[in-house]
């Protein structure tokens, strides 16, 4: 059964990474995408700690919950971090938002045979669907057309939607025991410990101070202070009480929102691909809510 109150966590969590692909494009020009990720994971887990810490509810993870701890912090934050943000340097922002969020390639297919769920006709056709408006909207065809750097940045962004879809296969299989919003300081901690060295040996220099400059401020708090905390515990939270089908497809609606967000203020084309992968997408959210 699913609850209209998970269907609403699942909305919140696609339009705020949905929009943050773009307003992450845009702070490149005054960032490297490394040290923008490390910002992005230690505001996170600032703010997280800091709101725990108002409700009285700050405390370390307990061992029923260091499953779920490692495997977000680690792949869904720290590595899927670290792919998105090299990858949306060398890919127009759009685009990155939908490779960056296909767990439909992955997440059906290890729901069905790592979890054991049952999958219902009507979920495939909706995961079908979503998969053809991805199609369309990512363009593999174009994949090398801007050479090695663009394919690189195609195969990295759909290795980081593989690792998310191992972190929601892993908070399902092995549930924490704390809510994921009272271990999410210790996710995003986890996340920097991946990405602060990574940073420290790819971009040493960095760019302005430690890689932000004045230009990209006000992305890095909307990013850090709003996008990471409140829209990565909506993710972790949607992906683990919905159907693997069903989340999977959801998570396709940011993609969606990224296109029309890069194509509106960032002025990246709008296509024929664009409008029937839309359409493609919003179709098989409403299929797979009914299946």
């Amino acid at each position: 059964m699913i609850r209209l109150a998970d269907i609403r966590m699942l909305l919140v969590a696609v339009t705020l990474f949905g929009g943050a692909w773009p307003i992450t494009k845009s702070a490149l020009a005054d960032a490297t995408p490394l040290w923008f990720a490390v910002s992005r994971t230690l505001l996170g887990a600032l703010v997280a700690g800091i709101v725990l810490a108002a409700q009285g509810k700050l405390r370390l993870p307990r061992r029923r919950d260091l499953p779920a701890v490692i495997g977000v912090g680690l792949l869904q934050l720290g590595c899927y971090f670290a792919l998105t943000h090299l990858a949306v340097a060398l890919v127009p922002a759009g685009r990155t938002a939908v490779l960056a969020n296909v767990t439909i390639y992955w997440l059906v297919p290890l729901s069905v045979f790592v979890l054991g769920e049952k999958v219902s006709g009507t979920r495939w056709l909706a995961a079908m669907l979503g998969l053809a408006g991805v199609l369309a909207l990512a363009g593999p065809w174009a994949a090398g057309a801007g050479g090695a750097s663009t394919l690189s940045g195609h195969l990295m962004l759909l290795g980081a939607s593989f690792l998310w879809s191992c972190a929601i296969i892993i908070t399902r299989r092995f549930p924490a025991e704390r809510s994921m919003l009272e271990n999410l300081p210790w996710c995003f901690l986890m996340g920097g410990v991946v990405l602060v060295p990574m940073a420290l040996i790819r971009e040493p220099l960095g760019q302005g101070t430690y890689g932000i400059g004045p230009g990209a401020l006000w992305q890095m708090l909307v990013i850090g202070c709003l996008v990471a905390p409140l829209g990565t515990w909506a993710v972790i939270e949607a992906g683990r009480r919905l159907p693997g089908a069903v989340s999977s497809v959801g998570f396709l609606l940011a993609p969606a929102i990224g296109v029309v967000v890069s194509t509106l203020w960032l002025g990246e084309p709008l296509g024929w691909d664009v409008i029937i992968g839309g359409a493609l997408i919003g179709a098989s959210v409403v299929v797979a809510t009914r299946g």
